[in-house]
């Protein structure tokens, strides 16, 4: 019986040992790494800077009128020749009404002139009537004639008034502000909406004087919209020929792509000029973390457990990679995934 119980508390405790592994049997959750590489760069002048739109334009009223159709509203598409706004045109119409009325009455009283004069230089002819009323005769039908053109040029002015009822899109693009509701009154001049094309869509950026004439000199530079996460190469680069004299700085403009999408006017955005190379240590984007005020990376070393390191950031590279300037070493390696570095990182 005593025998037993010693064999039966044996098999417990041996069970209770094989149930906790060593510590030294943990697995490490394995995480993705980067080299710390050093590269030769572009480097670049970065400047704070605003997308605009180059073709922006606000449509106004031409004639006096009743609002009696919006068709559009901000962030709507327009094609090109879309009517977007309609002003009440029935006093338009009845002018043009009676300026065609009174076109025809001219040209009754140019037939009538006409037929006189004809009858005049008969009646000279049979010596029936003088020359002065034959000249008379021909002065009053020239006279009807440029009544006639006269009165055609005013029918014609206030037909295009009436047109100017109908206000349609002089380019294809999108709403931006609706600055009338229906049943408003219009005035010439009033305006009505705005819009502009987002196909055309440009970078201003304010550039310190010491700095154009490098930026000139490349004529290269990308876009970064951090809105959206992307960098964009500029197509083109125009360095506009004035100075700022509170900030003495100059203005210059970049040219997007057509293929920019997501942005509109307004949008933030920060150019960044190539102005020549230099070799410069490099890590992932992807890899910096960043706490309050701290700037680090998990760099994993032989071990292959990620230890935080405080870095410090430079101003070159680009989408995917950034300067190091402090804390690491060219072929470090660095934890691409930060926050599943910072789960297997030891405490402390």
């Amino acid at each position: 019986m005593k025998r037993a119980l010693v064999l039966a508390l044996a098999a417990t405790l041996a069970a209770c040992g094989e149930s906790k592994p060593p510590a030294a049997s943990v697995a490490t959750p394995s995480v993705a790494t980067a080299l710390v590489e050093l590269r030769e760069v572009e480097l670049s002048v970065s400047s704070e800077a605003v997308i605009e739109a180059v073709r922006q334009s606000t449509v106004s009223a031409q004639i006096a009128g009743r609002i009696v159709d919006i068709r559009f509203d901000v962030g709507d598409r327009v094609k090109k020749g879309e009517v977007i706004v309609r002003i009440d045109e029935r006093a338009a119409s009845q002018a043009v009404a009676a300026s065609e009325a009174q076109v025809r009455e001219a040209q009754a009283a140019l037939a009538n002139a006409r037929a006189q004069n004809e009858r005049q230089k008969q009646l000279l002819a049979q010596k029936f009537v003088s020359q002065a009323a034959v000249d008379q005769s021909e002065a009053s039908y020239k006279a009807a004639q440029e009544r006639v053109a006269s009165l055609l040029a005013g029918a014609g002015q206030v037909a295009t008034e009436r047109s100017f009822a109908t206000i349609v899109a002089p380019y294809s693009g999108v709403v931006s502000a609706r600055l009338v509701e229906l049943g408003e009154m219009a005035v010439p001049g009033k305006p009505l909406m705005t819009g502009f094309d987002p196909a055309t869509l440009r970078v201003s950026a304010n550039v310190p004087q010491a700095q154009v004439a490098a930026v000139q000199a490349s004529g290269r530079a990308r876009v970064e919209i951090p809105s959206l996460g992307r960098w964009v190469e500029a197509k083109s680069l125009t360095v506009i020929p004035s100075a700022d004299p509170r900030t003495h700085t100059t203005r210059v403009r970049l040219d997007l792509p057509e293929d920019v999408t997501g942005v509109y006017p307004g949008v933030f955005a920060r150019a960044h000029f190539i102005v020549g190379k230099s070799p410069r240590l490099l890590a992932p984007r992807s890899a910096i973390v960043r706490r309050s005020e701290l700037t680090a990376v998990y760099v994993v070393g032989e071990g292959g457990r990620p230890l935080l390191r405080q870095v410090r950031l430079g101003d070159a590279g680009d989408e995917r990679s950034v300067e190091i300037l402090s804390g690491l070493k060219a072929g470090e390696r660095v934890a691409t995934e930060p926050v599943k570095a910072g789960l297997s990182a030891p405490a402390g």
